[in-house]
């Protein structure tokens, strides 16, 4: 991708994501405002094709785009409405305005329909929802919401009014396959985050006349915290390895297993070399490992697509592991 891209959307995000803003959206305010710069951007449409008023770019050529809501912890579903948005197009539905959801539902009593732990389900225009068959695009607004334990997500529930406005749509990918990819680049950046802001503390903390960095037991935890911070962003890029905007579901298995894997033990590390501080609600840092832990889970954890993970490379066949995976992470 072109680094001006990456820049402008970098540039974008450093004068309006600010930690404060994070706050305030998640404290409750409107993030109509936040996303309308977005929409201006032109961003969100980088994966819709060139006919359909898009960028017309790959995967692969917005990995740093969809990094980039994890290194500033965008409070919307930005990276999902890029890739809904580009399969919408795909799929001959013109996209709407507005962020969108991702999302599972299951039918309720009365025709309605519930989709769990919905994330961003709370600051999302709409919501982009898997079916057996179809998919459901619903206006959020017309869903009744109940908290979860993340504040910007929410459980959601429509009733059978409500569906009767949906927009079918065919069901072109597992929508799992597709949130966990993004999830995983999203994760990459929140990881990277945590390290560098982790990694200045430790060169500024002093104790005992000088910076807590140049201590060995803190310069190990910073050895490991870094391994793991590089390793998950490899893996991510992995992940995004498309020609197009649809994942090859090996490759998301092995980025969303090491991303998820890595964010457990960063936010471990990361909390242990700040100490106390980092758990306050006025430091910076909890909003990147709250994000570490939320996304974690979203869209399975490290150990539902290890399990995934070994029951593709066992049906595969003969072989080394390690050829299936280097296959796998090579351009198509």
């Amino acid at each position: 991708m072109d680094d001006l891209l990456c820049k402008a959307l970098g540039q974008l995000l450093e004068d309006q994501c600010k930690p404060q803003l994070v706050r305030a959206i998640e404290g409750g305010e409107s993030p109509a405002e936040f996303w309308g710069l977005l929409e201006e951007s032109g961003f969100a449409d980088a994966l819709v094709g060139e006919e359909q008023g898009g960028a017309g770019l790959a995967l692969r050529d917005v990995f740093e785009l969809l990094e980039l809501c994890g290194t500033y912890a965008m409070p919307v579903p930005f990276a999902e409405t890029m890739v809904a948005r580009a399969l919408l197009a795909r799929a001959g539905a013109h996209p709407p305005t507005g962020s969108i959801a991702l999302a599972c539902g299951t039918a309720v009593d009365k025709a309605g329909l519930r989709c769990a732990h919905v994330s961003f389900g709370r600051v999302a225009d709409w919501a982009l929802i898997q079916r057996p068959t179809e998919w459901l695009l619903l206006s959020i607004a017309d869903a009744q919401a109940f908290p979860t334990i993340y504040p910007l997500d929410a459980t959601l529930v429509w009733g059978p009014s409500a569906l009767a406005a949906a927009r079918h749509v065919p069901a072109a990918l597992d929508v799992q396959v597709l949130q966990a990819c993004v999830t995983a680049a999203k994760l990459a950046g929140a990881l990277m985050s945590v390290f560098n802001r982790t990694l200045q503390y430790a060169n500024e903390r002093q104790q005992f006349g000088r910076p807590i960095g140049k201590f060995q037991a803190i310069q190990h935890q910073l050895s490991v915290l870094s391994e793991h911070a590089f390793a998950a962003r490899t893996a991510a890029q992995i992940g995004c390895q498309a020609s197009g905007c649809v994942p090859e579901i090996l490759r998301v298995a092995v980025a969303k297993a090491r991303t998820s894997e890595a964010a457990l033990e960063v936010a471990a590390l990361a909390h242990s070399i700040h100490g106390a501080i980092g758990f306050t609600e006025e430091f910076d840092l909890q909003l990147f490992t709250r994000r570490l832990h939320e996304w974690r889970q979203t869209a399975g954890s490290e150990g539902y697509w290890q399990s995934e993970l070994g029951k593709m490379l066992v049906n595969l066949g003969p072989g080394l592991t390690l050829d299936t995976v280097r296959a796998a992470s090579d351009p198509d």
